[in-house]
């Protein structure tokens, strides 16, 4: 797996949802051996219902385990702090003159509720390596888009 950054409060979320998941998987374990008692598997729907909600539970407990454990921490690195890369918080106004301000994060991270954007969006793929001042044309869903950057900061 690549690595990925996420900030400290980030990976501290990852890490709780992972403690979550492992305390909730001996009470689906019992309800699946619960079930088992009932007969017929081929036709037992509660068996079924458990195996795939412990099957799903333990895909993402070893995406979780896996993700914290190639994490960096933005905080951490020695990231270029006057152009846009992950763990920056970034101003900008398009061509109409509004302005919008985001934090770059990782995908796992990303709420766009709260301005914080995948460094893999289409808008930060075409902001990334840019410093404060340049303009940059964006490719994005709805076509090319111009983008003056006016502050970077960490």
């Amino acid at each position: 797996m690549l690595e990925i950054y996420l900030t400290r409060n980030g990976r501290e979320k990852l890490i709780k949802e992972l403690e979550e998941l492992q305390s909730r998987k001996p009470l689906i374990q019992d309800e699946l051996a619960k079930a088992r008692e009932h007969g017929d598997l081929r036709e037992n729907a509660e068996y079924h219902a458990a195996k795939e909600t412990l099957t799903n539970l333990m895909r993402r407990i070893v995406e979780l385990d896996s993700k914290i454990s190639h994490a960096k921490i933005i905080e951490e690195q020695n990231i270029e702090s006057d152009k846009v890369f992950i763990g920056v918080t970034v101003v900008i106004q398009n061509a109409n003159g509004d302005t919008y301000e985001y934090m770059v994060v990782d995908l796992e991270e990303a709420d766009p509720n709260v301005n914080k954007i995948s460094v893999q969006s289409p808008l930060v793929q075409g902001l990334l390596g840019h410093k404060v001042g340049e303009t940059v044309e964006v490719e994005l869903p709805t076509g090319k888009t111009k983008f003056k950057i006016l502050k970077i900061s960490r």
